[in-house]
């Protein structure tokens, strides 16, 4: 017996939205049932809509779920009918990384959570008349009001803390809070510098205000998202319409650099001017992917004073663990969320996607 649900489903590269009936399969040995109460819009979401990845469309796409179990496979022992989840990304569980705790490096990690739209079996969670659609997104696929979760995909979290405030930590909000965390880790008087205010962006200077850091500047060429990075906890902000970047940053370290940068704009000229920009055994995180194939040119001679430049995904997080901290945080009030989410409802996606678009909203949240 399948499941009847609704789903937004992009039907091809750089269609629109368009909410649909469709079928959910029923829950494998290792899969959930969730009622969605909520899910983020991210711009990974809107890469894989365009037609930016070669993920099988007709698809639903969604990664950043919210909501309450409603059945589990009969091999589910991590969570039970009832409870809160977020959603994330998925993983085998065998590899040498997730072994190793590091599952956001799994390897098995690309086909499973971005480009297959299938279960590592091959075969589909989600169809439309008979046919079947590119689903299981991150293990989720969550544009929907009802989703087929990967075990691995969820996270039980505490039933006191609204989901629509803590959908967003799946993806964007523990990258960068993991880019900060989990790889910079900044000491006591060190200094961080935060490229593009966007949700992870300025989720990193949310986290570095966490930190023992006690200089955190951030960059955007958005006057409005400076003031909020101000009031997230930067000490500094640059506009970078206004401002020479190196310059600017030069002044507020004193020449001496930065001793960790998140880079999340996927601009790959940003992202020279940040390795350029960092201190004597500094750290670079690349977050911000520009298209496949993207390529930056770097001084070598300037990284033999001990720089390093990391790429990340997803925050390099253990999510059973990450995400019930930042969970705490929010409903603590130490974690402001609250501040970087807008709330649409499900059938409002396509305007969510169009103010996401324009600046008009950091992290949409769409409600069902």
């Amino acid at each position: 017996m399948t499941i009847p649900t609704r789903a937004a489903v992009v039907e091809s590269g750089g269609a629109p939205f368009t909410l649909s009936e469709v079928e959910l399969d029923e829950p494998g040995p290792y899969e959930a049932v969730v009622r969605m109460v909520a899910t983020g819009l991210c711009h990974t979401d809107l890469g894989v809509a365009s037609g930016g990845l070669p993920f099988p469309l007709p698809g639903v796409l969604g990664h950043e779920g919210a909501g309450v179990v409603e059945a589990v496979g009969p091999s589910v022992t991590g969570v039970a009918p009832g409870d809160h989840v977020v959603l994330s990304f998925t993983s085998c569980g065998d590899c040498r990384s997730c072994r190793g705790g590091h599952p956001a490096y799994c390897a098995t990690w690309l086909p499973l959570n971005l480009i297959g739209g299938r279960r590592a079996d091959g075969t589909s969670t989600i169809s439309r008349g008979g046919e079947e659609l590119g689903g299981h997104f991150f293990g989720q696929s969550s544009f929907a009001e009802r989703a087929l979760v990967d075990e691995r995909s969820l996270v039980k979290v505490d039933p006191d803390v609204p989901l629509v405030s803590i959908a967003p930590l799946g993806c964007g909000v523990q990258t960068g809070v993991g880019a900060v965390w989990n790889v910079l880790k900044p000491a006591t008087g060190s200094t961080v510098v935060v490229l593009g205010a966007g949700a992870v962006g300025l989720s990193a200077v949310m986290a570095a205000a966490l930190t023992p850091a006690t200089t955190i500047i951030a960059v955007d060429r958005v006057g409005e998202r400076l003031s909020l990075a101000k009031e997230l906890g930067a000490t500094h902000t640059v506009n970078a319409s206004e401002a020479d970047l190196g310059d600017a940053l030069a002044v507020i370290t004193g020449g001496q650099g930065a001793d960790g940068v998140v880079e999340t704009t996927g601009n790959v000229g940003v992202l020279r001017q940040g390795v350029d920009a960092l201190a004597l055994r500094g750290t670079l995180v690349v977050v911000g992917a520009p298209p496949f194939g993207t390529e930056v040119a770097l001084d070598v001679n300037g990284l033999l004073g001990g720089k390093r430049v990391v790429g990340l995904t997803l925050g390099d997080a253990e999510t059973q663990a990450f995400i019930p901290a930042l969970v705490e945080l929010v409903k603590d009030g130490r974690l402001p969320l609250h501040r970087l989410i807008s709330s649409y409802p499900f059938a409002d996606i396509d305007q969510a996607v169009r103010d996401m678009g324009a600046g008009k909203a950091i992290k949409p949240v769409l409600t069902f």
